[in-house]
């Protein structure tokens, strides 16, 4: 008997290809259909972060935006905020974005880059739109041939209308059986902490708020290639703070829901559930809270989600440049599981500092280390600071200067064409 075994062709690359730009609903509605103070609060706080800048309209008004603005996790990314603005397709876009046509090909979330060009402010009207943007052959460290996948989901205030900020994702398709040859968790231990260790995670969070620049402005005059940000501290990894991201972030992509709900999704995609111990139906995600689903899917315990790390870079940014300045780019790999358990450090150097298009900017490259020793997420990002001769930051021009979602989406596929 043979078996086809699931591969990269030239025809799957040219019908993934077909699909450039073509806009399509959001799978899962908005958590935050009308975010404001609260809802700024709640998404700081699943992070860890309690800058007063997201929903203090007292200290607010200090700053140069005038009063509250959303945390930039807040400002875009999954499922978050923003109303479909296509909410059904023809049957000749339904055809063409039926099924994979890299079908059995392995998938694997490798990172995520963020972009944004203006705040978001309280009771804004929020649009938003999801389309792959680019699709690039490569070869592969670890298959003989792999595609990058990039889909763009753009986000865009609607009266008056301006560009806000985008979220690429990169999946990697890679063949399974070689990809599957990678056995990277085997060797993981997870151990106790000690009381020192313990007191010296403490003191890190103890002396934080201090380190966080706030009101007090970071001129880029003052900046230096080589200055360190933080270290910022996350963890030990529990349960408990994965519930509390779920508080402020919402189920994600997944959509999982309680009870009556839960049943209906059932009904939708009876292959998202499996039974538990009780025969019970439950959904996969429940690896990442149940540590003997996570072991039977490979892992050595339960573990957390990548974004929850790209926050947590997010975070170390805004302390370090203050209220003032503008986080303009972020990207970051996801190169290994962070563990119920794991406590990551958070730190940062400038690379370069330059003017752009008469905006002061600087860059910086960015790493999540367990304690272990393994960078787990590098990233890099790049930050608009006041400038003493140039004075306030002047946001950033969105691509192709479009202030709308489908403007955004034709300019970002023009750009991930030229980097093919």
């Amino acid at each position: 008997m043979y078996t086809t075994v699931p591969a990269i062709t030239d025809d799957g690359i040219a019908a993934l290809r077909a699909r450039l730009g073509v806009a399509q609903p959001h799978p899962q509605p908005p958590h935050y259909r009308r975010p404001n103070e609260d809802a700024f609060r709640h998404v700081a706080e699943a992070y860890g972060d309690d800058n007063p800048l997201w929903c203090d309209p007292v200290h607010a008004a200090g700053s140069v935006w005038g009063g509250p603005i959303g945390p930039p996790p807040i400002n875009g990314g999954d499922t978050l905020i923003g109303v479909n603005e296509v909410d059904h397709l023809d049957d000749a876009t339904r055809t063409l974005l039926h099924g994979d046509p890299l079908g059995g090909v392995h998938a694997f979330y490798s990172g995520s880059h963020r972009e944004w060009w203006a705040p978001v402010r309280p009771d804004l009207d929020i649009g938003r739109r999801n389309a792959l943007v680019g699709v690039h052959d490569k070869a592969s460290e670890f298959a003989e041939r792999s595609v990058h996948e990039w889909t763009a989901e753009v986000f865009a205030a609607r009266q008056p209308a301006v560009a806000l900020s985008a979220q690429y994702r990169l999946m990697i398709r890679a063949e399974r059986a070689k990809a599957e040859a990678r056995r990277a968790n085997d060797d993981i231990e997870i151990r106790p902490y000690t009381d020192d260790e313990l007191s010296n995670i403490d003191e890190a969070y103890r002396t934080e708020p201090a380190r966080r620049r706030g009101a007090e402005p970071r001129w880029w005059e003052d900046v230096s290639i080589g200055d360190e940000l933080g270290p910022l501290v996350k963890g030990p990894l529990r349960v408990t703070d994965m519930v509390c991201w779920h508080v402020g972030m919402g189920m994600g992509l997944y959509g999982v829901k309680p009870l009556r709900l839960g049943y209906q999704q059932r009904q939708r995609v009876p292959r998202f559930f499996r039974p538990d111990d009780l025969n019970v139906p439950d959904v996969q995600q429940r690896v990442h809270w149940d540590v003997e689903w996570a072991r039977r899917a490979g892992n050595p315990s339960i573990y957390d989600y990548g974004r929850m790390r790209e926050t947590w870079l997010i975070h170390l940014c805004t302390d370090w440049m203050g209220d003032d300045a503008w986080l303009w780019k972020l990207d970051c790999a996801f190169r290994k599981f962070n563990y119920v358990g794991d406590t990551h450090w958070l730190r940062g150097t400038v690379t370069d500092k330059y003017i752009v298009d008469d905006r002061a900017a600087v860059d910086v490259e960015l790493a999540a280390t367990n304690q272990r020793g393994d960078i787990t997420t590098p990233g890099h990002a790049t930050m608009l600071l006041p400038s003493r001769e140039r004075g306030a930051v002047r946001l950033p021009d969105p691509p192709g200067s479009a202030n709308d979602c489908a403007g955004l989406l034709a300019a970002l596929v023009d750009r991930f064409a030229a980097d093919r």
